[in-house]
């Protein structure tokens, strides 16, 4: 008897990603309590629905038509601004309270897929195209303007080696990884443009790094000339922007910890780390097949194929946030898990 022949997943199961960001906007427009509904179904919710749907035993192959996915990332985009929007009205209202801190942590969670994750499947378009322009302007809205040059031009070139600041080493815990990282691929976005010779304040990285600190500038002065709302504003924004960061940083982590190649070797399915966590596949635009990513980086995320013999995570994105926190737990759970580790 012939097997069964597996066709892709409907398309609709992606559609799932935008509860997070609509429940991150019903909770800055009710605030209270409902500011945390973000934090919870990101750090709780998501993290048991990983568990849950479990991984997909036989992966589904990749969709051929594109036009819905290319809409669900102009929709993910739309939704962030509108959330973005709610947040700063709900933090001129508030003021510096707690709610304050906890709609911070929900929206900034929340840009963490709909701004980052979009801007980063968006960013490997055509300069200058609409959808690069989009992720121009979501980064921006998180004060990581140089993610899409550091990712484009030395995370794929260099991934898994010591030159990639974004590629963790065995030795690394999260924690120190947040302390090098961020920094280290600022810096190598700078020297990106330098060696164009785009040096100095012609540096796109540099006047990115000017204009964000303009506008804080900006809000502080207001601040001090006596509005009220200017400071709770800066204040929710930085959070949302760090915490953002913080878990795209966390996502860079667990995609290439402990793997390492040769700097001249060639990248192969074994230099990063997949899961068909359902969950984390839905919602997160097939992030989580990243061997196909770097392999061919310009297919775009509805083509990304399953590579059932590259290095598994022990569970999906979520699943996995709280594990990575405790280095040694999550040294333990990823014992094993690839032949040099």
């Amino acid at each position: 008897m012939s097997e069964a022949v597996l066709h892709p997943e409907p398309w609709g199961l992606h559609l799932l990603g935008l509860i997070s960001p609509l429940l991150a906007i019903s909770g800055n427009i009710l605030g209270g309590a409902y500011t945390l509904s973000g934090v919870i179904f990101i750090w709780v919710i998501g993290p048991m629905l990983d568990i849950v749907l479990g991984e997909s035993k036989n992966p589904r192959p990749p969709r051929e038509s594109g036009a819905p996915f290319e809409a669900l990332l102009w929709v993910h985009g739309l939704l962030h601004f509108i959330m973005l929007g709610t947040f700063f009205l709900f933090a001129a209202n508030e003021g510096i309270t707690w709610w304050l801190i906890a709609a911070s942590l929900s929206t900034g969670l929340v840009a963490a897929a709909s701004a980052i994750v979009t801007a980063h499947e968006l960013g490997h378009k055509k300069p200058r195209s609409p959808g690069w322009r989009l992720a121009r302007a979501l980064l921006f809205s998180i004060n990581y303007t140089h993610f899409t040059t550091e990712h484009n031009y030395n995370h794929h070139k260099n991934v898994a080696t010591d030159k990639d600041p974004a590629s963790a080493t065995y030795e690394q815990g999260l924690w120190s990884f947040w302390i090098s990282t961020i920094p280290g691929q600022f810096l190598s976005s700078v020297a990106v443009h330098d060696r164009k010779g785009r040096n100095g304040l012609r540096n796109p990285s540099w006047r990115g790094l000017i204009l964000q600190l303009s506008v804080i500038g900006t809000l502080l002065a207001i601040h001090y000339l006596g509005s009220s709302w200017a400071l709770p504003v800066l204040l929710g924004w930085l959070i949302a922007s760090s915490i953002a960061i913080l878990t795209l940083e966390y996502v860079n982590y667990i995609r290439h910890w402990g793997l390492r190649r040769v700097a001249d070797g060639r990248f192969e399915e074994g230099h990063a780390w997949n899961t068909e966590a359902r969950w984390s596949r839905w919602s997160l635009l097939e992030l989580t097949r990243h061997s196909d990513h770097h392999l061919h980086a310009s297919v775009p995320f509805w083509k990304l194929r399953p590579y059932p013999d590259a290095p598994r995570l022990p569970s999906g994105y979520y699943a996995c946030w709280w594990p990575c926190l405790i280095p040694p737990l999550w040294r333990r759970m990823m014992r094993g898990r690839a032949p040099n580790l």
